[in-house]
């Protein structure tokens, strides 16, 4: 673990933060001394040692800093003395007392203004993760998503985005506090007496080396416990999902015990991190005694032998700061842990953070220009496989001019949607290439070529939003007579205005609100408001009734009119007037023609035909 690339890496936008947390914490850390040697007067007026033949000393002639910190020293004992002397020892000790007040009032201020400026470091840096963690998940391809769970990445956008906020950016704050605590209160103990301090720094590697063989497995622990809680959504999302299929087939009980395994294992694994866990503080506090009572024999020996630079009230005022080590150093060492746990957490984003995209922008983007005398889309020997040994498509050769409808039929998993999924670049070709308007789409930026495309396919995508914005999403500045045109186009204008807040009603999420005809009807729309020269119909009207489809295809139709249009069907009744219809069969093109010509070569086109009209 590398604390410092860690800071490197999250804590560089709030430099002026982490000064100001960095500062506060020392000005509190020095307030605490100077509160703590009040104990010193304190003790020798009430045990009644004096020193009586003081006198002043010009701490400007010092040689040395030793000698310059001695004077001043003696002069405050002198000053102590001579007050006593003059107002008596309960006056002295009511303004010891007053001293105190005002120390620790100054040093909780401080401590406060030091937390203060570390928040914004905190809701910062967590605030930055999400929002990279977020961002990349959407600019990585499709395909990246066919080989993830859908739950372990929500896991990661959730839970071990919540346990790097708990554990690591907790951790933060007593980083940039208690190494500054410890330190200076080292530096004091050694001014104190350096032969003590070296004892203690001589037991000091033994307790570390206890608390790290404690904390070492519990990085793979965390990682383990994010894992299957990653299993737990994913199995909760494949159930809500399914739920009419559980239901269905009488699977419930067999659901809950497969979730109940998961989730024993879950708790079993997160017992053992959090009992880990909660170990350090007491582990560090039992350490931390055992050093007190071997330094109260080691000290207390060398004051009783007259061996001791310090005398007993000296002692105290040492033992009383060491003391305050021993928080910082437990906090530290459960910041430590915490940190330990975090960062399995923090590896799991990684793994998104750092995923390869393969759909590569290029260095140098070219503009694409629709040319009416070439074809407006070519594919150029194109062959394509999810992996290697897998092969999807084989040498594909195909020309669309503009404003031509192309229909691809076959049967299931012959390669139809993966075949018109390369042409916005979901995926990119393994061999041959795609072009458009001339130009290979893999020197187009993607977001210039995708703005050329609408899309509409057979699960309609809506979100839990209003029909205005579901119509308008990605479209910048459209108007409302816009989207009305559009959504009367679409067939959808009339059952929208019956709802009660018409166009700002809410569809629900992912349009539960509405049937599946009219989901379909509002994906249109969106893609009429688009207006792209070039449009994909993926199976559009395969899941609709017979009522919702013949609405729908009316909408496609007027959708279609004077555009590029690429369908996958499966109803064959559906392209009947499609300009051009390439019949798909184990990755390639077998046949291609209209309807009449290729019935009229009883290949696979009149099967197909001839199994649907059964």
């Amino acid at each position: 673990m590398n604390i410092f690339r860690l800071l490197r890496r999250f804590v560089p936008p709030y430099r002026k933060e982490v000064l100001l947390n960095v500062f506060f914490n020392l000005l509190s850390t020095v307030l605490s001394l100077f509160s703590f040697a009040a104990i010193i007067p304190v003790l020798r007026i009430l045990f009644g040692i004096s020193d009586a033949n003081l006198q002043y000393a010009d701490w400007q002639q010092a040689a040395g800093m030793e000698e310059t910190l001695a004077a001043l020293k003696n002069n405050v004992f002198y000053l102590i003395q001579e007050q006593m002397q003059q107002s008596g020892s309960g006056w002295v000790l009511f303004l010891l007392g007053l001293f105190l007040v005002v120390m620790t009032f100054l040093k909780c201020l401080t401590a406060w203004l030091a937390s203060f400026f570390m928040i914004p470091i905190r809701t910062g840096v967590l605030r930055d993760l999400r929002h990279q963690l977020y961002e990349k998940v959407v600019s990585l391809p499709v395909g990246f998503f066919t080989e993830e769970r859908k739950g372990d990445i929500m896991s990661r956008m959730t839970n071990d985005v919540s346990e790097v906020e708990n554990s690591i950016m907790a951790s933060l704050d007593m980083l940039l506090k208690d190494p500054i605590m410890i330190l200076v209160y080292l530096l004091t103990l050694f001014a104190l007496s350096w032969q003590l301090t070296l004892f203690v720094l001589v037991l000091l590697p033994l307790g570390g080396w206890v608390i790290g063989r404690i904390g070492k497995s519990l990085k793979r622990r965390s990682t383990q416990g994010q894992e299957l809680t990653g299993s737990l959504l994913t199995q909760i999302e494949e159930t809500l999902g399914g739920l009419r299929v559980v239901k269905a087939f009488n699977a419930e009980r067999k659901l809950v015990e497969r979730f109940d395994r998961l989730n024993n294992s879950t708790r079993a694994t997160f017992n053992r991190i959090h009992r880990r866990y909660t170990l350090a503080h007491p582990m560090s506090e039992f350490l931390g005694t055992v050093l007190i009572a071997l330094l109260l024999w080691y000290g207390g020996g060398l004051i009783l032998s007259n061996h001791s630079s310090i005398d007993a009230a000296g002692f105290i005022y040492y033992l009383v700061i060491f003391y305050s080590i021993i928080n910082p150093a437990k906090d530290l060492t459960k910041a430590t842990y915490g940190i330990r746990k975090g960062m399995a957490s923090l590896e799991r984003i990684d793994r998104i953070l750092t995923a390869a995209n393969d759909i590569q922008e290029p260095a140098v983007p070219e503009h694409i220009e629709l040319k009416d005398a070439a074809p407006l889309i070519a594919y150029r020997n194109v062959s394509f496989a999810y992996r290697p040994d897998m092969p999807v498509l084989r040498d594909i050769n195909l020309e669309i001019e503009a404003g031509q409808t192309v229909a691809f039929v076959g049967q299931s998993g012959s390669g139809k949607t993966t075949l018109v999924d390369l042409l916005p670049r979901f995926y990119d070709v393994t061999g041959g290439s795609i072009t458009i308007g001339g130009t290979d789409v893999r020197d187009v930026r993607t977001r210039d070529l995708r703005a050329l495309m609408g899309n509409v396919n057979q699960e309609a995508i809506l979100f839990n939003d209003t029909f205005y914005n579901n119509i308008t999403f990605g479209v910048e500045s459209a108007t409302q007579e816009e989207v009305e045109r559009a959504a009367r186009i679409a067939n959808a204008h009339d059952f929208i205005m019956a709802t009660p807040d018409g166009y700002q009603t809410t569809v629900g999420d992912r349009g539960s609100r509405l049937s599946g005809g009219q989901r379909q009807r509002i994906s249109i729309a969106r893609a009429i408001l688009k207006n792209p020269p070039v449009l994909i119909l993926d199976e559009a009207t395969s899941a609709l009734d017979t009522e919702s489809e013949k609405l729908v295809q009316e909408a496609l139709e007027r959708l279609m009119h004077n555009r590029t249009t690429l369908v996958v069907a499966h109803r064959l009744s559906t392209v009947r007037n499609a300009d051009l219809i390439c019949v798909v069969h184990e990755g390639g093109i077998v046949e291609r023609g209209t309807h009449e010509e290729l019935l009229a070569k009883g290949g696979y086109y009149t099967r197909l035909v001839e199994m649907q009209q059964a």
